[in-house]
């Protein structure tokens, strides 16, 4: 009697302890393959598969909005106004940090690099150099990103466009002699289009810059120090160290 009466109250103090069913509203960022890729099974995106794993460490915790597929700029509107709760991945910059908030614990890391033909044998191993090449032809940058607002303030002269696959055509052409972005997509996207014979990377790393969860500005605070629970115990058993190799 006295061993039920301790297995009842053990299952009491389980249940007290137990996650509240959270639902948690999100979206899935369009023209980012490396970020979510629902298309490939195999290799639906690290972002997308960092939520995943967000989800199975709390079973509890659910996420919608993933059938939303909506370009960076859509996906910015809709966190700063409060629509959707939480968005996996985003760089911080201190014009997104006025408009909403973010998880301490860094996802991955994306390293400022340029991409620039095989044959172009030029060494560029500072902003001012690329300025300098500006002058004669702008540098190729991803439309509406961080990065492109970085390389301005460095005086920078750029050319926007809509994806990683048009710069590399772009480039390929000698339309242009320079795409700066984030190794990781630029990795991806030059081995799906088969080009590592035709262009490389450069040798220098300009910046490294964590990615992170981000937070509509209002979200409560149980929800914030429930999701950086789920992401601390990510980091610590090595997730999301091996997610970001997976994508290199």
């Amino acid at each position: 009697m006295l061993h039920r009466l301790w297995v009842l109250i053990a299952l009491a103090g389980a249940a007290a302890h137990a996650q509240a069913p959270l639902t948690l509203r999100t979206a899935q960022q369009s023209g980012s393959i490396v970020k979510y890729d629902t298309d490939t099974p195999a290799r639906p995106g690290l972002c997308l598969e960092i939520l995943r794993a967000v989800e199975r460490v709390d079973p509890a915790l659910r996420f919608t909005g993933l059938t939303q597929k909506l370009p960076l700029k859509r996906v910015e509107r809709l966190l700063a106004e409060q629509e959707v709760d939480v968005f996996f991945c985003l760089l911080k910059s201190p014009e997104r940090e006025r408009q909403w908030r973010y998880s301490p614990v860094p996802l991955y890391a994306i390293r400022h690099v340029v991409v620039q033909r095989i044959d172009d044998g030029r060494h560029f191993d500072t902003l001012a150099q690329l300025a300098q090449a500006s002058r004669a032809k702008r540098v190729l940058v991803m439309r509406g990103t961080a990065i492109a607002r970085h390389l301005v303030k460095a005086q920078v002269a750029i050319t926007e466009v809509g994806s990683e696959r048009e710069a590399l055509q772009m480039l390929a052409l000698g339309r242009a002699d320079l795409i700066y972005g984030q190794d990781i997509n630029l990795l991806r996207h030059i081995g799906d289009a088969q080009m590592g014979m035709q262009v490389k990377l450069g040798r220098t790393v300009f910046q490294e810059e964590p990615q992170y969860l981000a937070l509509r500005a209002d979200l409560p605070a149980a929800y914030e120090e429930r999701l950086t629970n789920a992401l601390r115990k990510l980091d610590k058993d090595g997730t999301l160290r091996q997610l970001a190799e997976k994508y290199r």
